[in-house]
């Protein structure tokens, strides 16, 4: 068993934000699931507390476990649920880290959840339609988080090809805007809730892309928020730091290493824009394995 869970560490450690949020959502299905079977074996219901992670609409509810905003998107309601929600994080986030880093992908899943679950609060307590239901109504799931990688991604890569299974390829930005209708289509079905998150994960994305266009990453506030929470386990966060010792008039100045470490950096871009420009054209296919390979390590810094 513990050989197991060392594997596990291990993998999650080396795997990508992809594989890691595959990790985590697949985890906590994992242990809802044990709590729900314990609480069963002594004829109990769990649902009072699974229902603390879960994203009410009733605002006043929400006051009271504010943190749901952030878990019902790693909160998934049966195993079918999840199995489809995994399939397409790793189909599209593994396409999407052609185009973007592992960070801005893990932004765009935090803030694709939390637009989603605004939207999904205020089109419950703005519509009349929902009045009746907005007391009961409660929402778990990532595919708002996916549907801003889908989104993000076709707006990157619009003629980005897709093989689907019976269908053939399909480009991207075409796929998108089928499931965007389809949301707009059943935003009345009895899981109004599902689509209208959808919708928020997708103008997220939409907004990310956007303005990323232009140089302003929105997601950069967010991706504080995980990052300060890993440097509080991180052991070099409580290690005092030696002091630095300088040594003068020895090797080479620090302008010549600079400017090495300036053209080191500017030659490796250039690469990845050239293998990104033959990707664009000629599709992932056309990629040799050593580019393939570089394209893949870049996408992991």
């Amino acid at each position: 068993m513990g050989h197991i869970i060392t594997d596990l560490k291990q993998t999650f450690k080396r795997g990508n934000i992809v594989t890691q949020l595959i990790f985590i959502n697949t985890g906590v299905f994992v242990l809802t699931s044990l709590l729900s079977v314990f609480f069963k074996l002594f004829n109990r219901n769990a649902d009072s507390v699974l229902q603390l992670f879960e994203l009410p609409a009733s605002l006043s509810r929400l006051l009271y476990q504010p943190w749901s905003l952030i878990t019902y998107m790693f909160m998934h309601a049966g195993i079918l649920h999840i199995l489809f929600n995994m399939l397409w994080l790793y189909w599209f986030g593994t396409i999407s880290l052609y185009f973007f880093t592992n960070k801005h992908l893990r932004g765009i899943y935090l803030f694709g959840g939390l637009c989603g679950g605004l939207l999904y609060l205020l089109s419950y307590n703005i519509f009349p339609y929902f009045a009746e239901t907005v007391d009961q109504s409660l929402m778990v799931g990532a595919s708002a988080s996916i549907l801003a990688i889908v989104t993000a991604t076709a707006y990157r890569e619009p003629n980005y090809p897709v093989r689907l299974l019976l269908i053939g390829t399909v480009r991207l930005k075409y796929l998108a805007l089928i499931v965007v209708l389809a949301d707009l289509m059943f935003l009345t079905s009895d899981n109004a809730g599902g689509h209208i998150s959808h919708l928020g994960g997708a103008l997220a994305g939409f907004w990310f892309a956007s303005c990323l266009s232009r140089g302003v990453d929105v997601t950069a506030w967010i991706n504080k928020i995980p990052d300060g929470i890993a440097s509080l386990f991180d052991r070099k966060t409580w290690r005092r730091k030696p002091k630095m010792k300088v040594h003068y008039g020895r090797g080479r100045t620090m302008r010549e290493m600079d400017y090495d470490y300036n053209a080191r950096k500017k030659a490796q871009s250039d690469e990845i824009d050239r293998i990104l420009d033959k990707l664009k054209r000629s599709g992932y296919e056309s990629l040799t394995t050593e580019e393939k390979k570089r394209l893949f390590d870049a996408s992991k810094r």
